[in-house]
């Protein structure tokens, strides 16, 4: 074999190689059309998709959590005067019972006042031990259940 064949053959594998990716196999490409079609429209849809889901669910609205209960006015009983529960802090001026932990009334400003649930003797809120009894009386607010205002989406309530 001489030089110039030799450079004819290795010129002619170079073009018989390039051509596959100049001159296309059609219908290899037209095989592959699907996957074309997922990986440009289908796909990138379902990204946007997933990425608006996303951003939702990070902005959704949120149940707000339920503020500090209100003092209610306690029941007025047969003599006419407040009937306080015991063991919860009240203001007897202005006839309210306070949610736990309360001190000082918002009406007045007066300091809250409390029963002692074992032996009935008054004493300041602020004041946790009974002075005539000795017990302890650390009142904590309970647990808040926050449940959202509306029924879960689809309208049915769920058991």
């Amino acid at each position: 074999m001489t030089i110039p064949e030799t450079i004819q053959r290795i010129w002619q594998s170079f073009l018989d190689f390039t051509e596959m990716f100049v001159i296309p196999d059609w219908s290899g490409l037209i095989a592959l059309l699907p996957v074309f079609l997922v990986l440009g429209v289908i796909g990138p849809l379902l990204s946007l998709a997933v990425l608006f889901w996303l951003i939702y669910f990070l902005r959704k609205p949120r149940v707000p959590l339920a503020s500090d209960p209100e003092p209610v006015a306690a029941p007025i009983g047969a003599d006419g005067k407040p009937v306080i529960p015991r063991g919860e802090p009240f203001c007897y001026r202005d006839g309210l019972i306070y949610p736990a932990n309360a001190k000082r009334c918002d009406a007045c400003g007066d300091d809250l006042s409390v029963r002692c649930p074992k032996c009935d003797v008054g004493r300041p809120a602020s004041i946790s031990t009974c002075g005539n009894c000795g017990l302890v009386l650390k009142v904590r607010p309970q647990t808040q259940i926050v449940r959202p205002a509306q029924p879960p989406p689809g309208g049915a309530a769920v058991a």
